[in-house]
């Protein structure tokens, strides 16, 4: 992955098979390409507690912009530095999954299963899926099989699917060459760091599970959304994307 003309703070070599550079400033989020397609790549330690999930403000809404986000952090006195869909959701932008916030369970596991041909079956039951969380030390990406076994004792949790990378290999049933391409954001586990991605071309799963898996060195990935439910919050690059939904259910969010 190589930074596009413009961007700060990053050096780095070819497109394949390179790992980030030590940051010069304190920016999350960068724009870069691979295999000819451009994304914009939002990086932050796993120890950090700055991560957050949000969902529903106080008035019980959820808060579906992250316009709408950031004015109820600011109202905190904190900053929002970054935000993006955090997995999917129902009509009334609920998560579909688990959904965990400040150690509170206010969504259960979903361990349903959807039958028929690949192309029929919602993303989300596309399994395995899986559970982005954080515990009391560090972050984490398991299937959700995976995650039931070991019941972390988790401050944040969200879940969706399908999982991109599983310990270093591609989803099985991804294609390569597939012709359904459309924009897509995951998250991934990458040594030290959480890797935020976000596709501004249109990618089909394949490509875009081998950007976390070659490129970025990320041990596990996982899908968030695609297509219209796809989001960034970047101040550093002038996003504050909108929903073609409506609106967002859960959002990741890193507040200083």
């Amino acid at each position: 992955m190589r930074v596009l003309p413009g961007a700060m703070g990053l050096v780095f070599a070819t497109l394949m098979g390179t790992a980030y550079a030590a940051q010069a400033d304190d920016r999350l989020c960068e724009a870069a390409s691979f295999g000819g397609a451009s994304y914009a790549v939002c990086t932050v330690k796993r120890d950090a507690d700055a991560v957050h999930l949000f969902w529903r403000g106080a008035d019980g809404q959820p808060y579906r912009t992250f316009s709408a986000l950031a004015d109820a952090v600011q109202a905190r006195g904190q900053t929002l530095a970054f935000a993006m869909n955090g997995g999917m959701f129902d009509d009334d932008f609920s998560p579909v999954g688990l959904y965990v916030e400040d150690g509170r369970e206010l969504r259960p596991v979903n361990t349903a299963s959807r039958l028929g041909s690949p192309a029929s079956v919602p993303n989300f039951y596309k399994k395995p899926n899986g559970v982005f969380f954080i515990d009391e030390k560090d972050a984490g990406i398991l299937s959700t099989e995976e995650y039931l076994k070991r019941r972390p004792n988790v401050k944040i949790a969200t879940q969706s699917g399908p999982m991109l990378v599983i310990n270093g290999v591609l989803h099985p049933a991804f294609i390569q060459g597939s012709t359904d391409r459309r924009r897509r954001d995951g998250v991934g586990i990458c040594g030290d760091d959480i890797k935020f991605v976000i596709s501004e071309d249109d990618v089909n799963f394949h490509d875009f599970a081998r950007v976390f898996r070659d490129d970025l060195k990320c041990s596990n990935a996982l899908f968030l959304d695609g297509g219209r439910g796809t989001g960034l919050y970047s101040p550093e690059l002038d996003r504050n994307d909108r929903s073609g939904h409506g609106g967002y259910g859960p959002m990741i969010a890193i507040v200083r």
